[in-house]
C-alpha cells in the first residue's frame, strides 16, 4: 500500500512539473508587442512651421536644400550680415524627429559652420546681392556645382557658377570660380534657376521680356555643365507658356514631375502666391494656386519641395513675410502631398 502511495506521488509531481514546463514555455513563447506602431513619418500639412532657429529680424529667403536626409542641409540668402542691406548666403541645418511609437513629429533647426559651405560662401558673396543658390552634383563629370544670381557691374542679376570634387572627410577641395553662366544670362536680370530631375533641362526666370517669366532650356546629354554654362549667349531657352502670366512668374524649382514658384498674378491671395504646374503628356499643366493653407495676403517666395527617407509626404520650404515672424521674411516649411501619386 505505501508503494502506491509512494508511485501516486511521484506521478503526480512529474505530471505538475511537466505542466509547469508546458506553462512556462508557453509564457516564454509569448510574442512581445511590437512596440513600432508608426513606421513611417508624416510631415504635417494642416500647420506652417517657422524655423525659427535659423530667422532674424532682417530678410533671410531663397533657400536651397541640397541633401535630403532627417538632416536638410539649406544655403539660403540673407542680408543680416549687413543690417538689412545686401543680400550673402549663409548656412543652416534642419532636423527632424519622427516618434515611431507615439507618431509624434518634431524639429530643430540652426546656423552651422561647415568648413567646406564657408569657404563655398566666401567664393560667391560680394558686396551685391546674391540670390536663388542651388547645388547639384552633375553624373556627367562628377562634379558638385553652386548656381547662383549675382549683380553685374550694371547692377543686373546674371548667373554665377562654381565647380569643385565632392566634399568628403576633413579635405577641403579647391573651389573654382565664380564663373559668368554666359549662354544664358541676359542684358536683363536672371535669376533663379535649377534643374529637373535628369539635369538635362534647366529651368529659370529672367525679365528680358519686361516682368518675370520662366523660361526652359535643355543642356546635350553628352555636354557636361561647365562647357554648356560657357557657351555663347543663345536664344534657343523657350517660355513655358502654361504656367507664364502678364504678371512677374518667378523662384521656378522643380522635383520629378512637379514644378512649385512663385507669382503675383491676378486672383491669387494677394502678393506672391506659391503655384504648382505637373508636368503630364509631355508639358507642364495649368498652374494652379496652392490654396490659403499655404499661401496668405503677404508675399510667399522661393519654393522648395522634396522626399524625405522614411516620411509619406513631400516636404515644402518656402518664405515669406507674413505677420509672426521675426521680421521682414523668414523661412518655413510644411506637408505637401504629392499630386502626381
Amino acid at each position: 500500500m505505501s508503494v502506491m502511495k509512494t508511485l501516486s506521488k511521484i506521478s503526480a509531481t512529474f505530471f505538475f512539473s511537466i505542466t509547469l514546463l508546458f506553462v512556462s514555455g508557453l509564457v516564454s513563447c509569448k510574442k512581445e508587442e511590437n512596440p513600432i506602431k508608426f513606421p513611417f513619418g508624416t510631415f504635417p500639412d494642416t500647420a506652417t512651421f517657422a524655423l525659427t532657429d535659423l530667422n532674424t529680424e532682417y530678410d533671410d529667403y531663397n533657400l536651397d536644400i541640397y541633401q535630403i536626409y532627417n538632416n536638410v542641409i539649406l544655403f539660403f540668402s540673407s542680408n543680416r550680415h549687413s543690417m538689412g542691406e545686401d543680400f550673402d548666403l549663409v548656412q543652416g541645418m534642419v532636423s527632424f524627429l519622427w516618434d515611431q511609437t507615439s507618431g509624434a513629429f518634431g524639429f530643430g533647426c540652426e546656423v552651422t559652420n561647415d568648413p567646406f559651405l564657408t569657404q563655398l560662401a566666401s567664393r560667391v558673396n560680394t558686396s551685391g546681392n546674391e540670390f536663388g543658390p542651388y547645388r547639384f552634383f552633375s553624373t556627367v563629370d562628377g562634379y558638385e556645382y553652386l548656381l547662383i544670381s549675382s549683380q553685374n557691374e550694371d547692377g543686373d542679376l546674371d548667373f554665377y557658377y562654381c565647380k569643385n570634387q565632392p566634399a568628403l572627410g576633413t579635405a577641403l577641395p579647391v573651389i573654382s570660380g565664380p564663373f559668368p553662366v554666359s549662354l544664358l544670362n541676359t542684358v536683363n536680370d536672371d535669376a533663379y534657376i535649377c534643374f529637373d530631375t535628369n539635369q538635362d533641362t534647366a529651368i529659370f526666370s529672367t525679365n528680358a521680356g519686361g516682368n518675370f517669366d520662366i523660361f526652359i532650356a535643355t543642356r546635350p546629354a553628352e555636354t557636361d555643365p561647365e562647357t554648356w554654362f560657357s557657351g555663347l549667349y543663345s536664344e534657343a531657352s523657350v517660355a513655358v507658356d502654361s504656367v507664364n502670366s502678364s504678371s512677374d512668374d518667378k523662384c521656378p524649382f522643380i522635383f520629378g514631375d512637379i514644378m512649385v514658384f512663385a507669382s503675383d498674378r491676378p486672383g491669387g491671395m494677394g502678393g506672391f502666391d506659391l503655384y504648382m504646374s505637373v508636368f503630364r503628356n509631355g508639358k507642364w499643366s495649368t498652374a494652379e494656386n496652392l490654396g490659403p493653407d499655404i499661401n496668405t495676403q503677404y508675399d510667399e517666395y522661393r519654393p522648395v519641395t522634396g522626399t524625405v527617407n522614411n516620411y509619406t509626404n513631400l516636404l515644402l520650404m518656402f518664405s515669406s513675410n507674413r505677420p509672426g515672424g521675426k521680421g521682414g521674411f523668414d523661412l518655413y516649411f510644411r506637408g505637401m502631398s504629392d499630386p502626381v501619386e
